[in-house]
């Protein structure tokens, strides 16, 4: 999947959340995300946080110690 794929649908749920309080909102992106997006998307993600975050909400942002790192793939 693109980053730009990624990056809009983390945005997508980040802006749905942001209409709750900031804490249970990005509880609640993070939970999402965990339950919903496979290995190979979180990998994608972090990879992405891990870069600085380019283009993700602060939502976003502020959840990621809340996701599920995946285990690096083998070479």
């Amino acid at each position: 999947m693109s980053v730009e794929k990624i990056t809009r649908m983390a945005n997508d749920i980040a802006k749905f959340m942001e209409s709750k309080p900031h804490d249970e909102g990005a509880a609640l992106l993070a939970a999402h995300i965990n339950d919903f997006w496979d290995p190979r998307m979180r990998r994608q993600l972090f990879e992405i946080i891990d870069a600085g975050g380019a283009g993700l909400r602060p939502l976003v942002l502020d959840a990621a110690s809340a996701i599920r790192r995946p285990v690096a793939e083998a070479a």
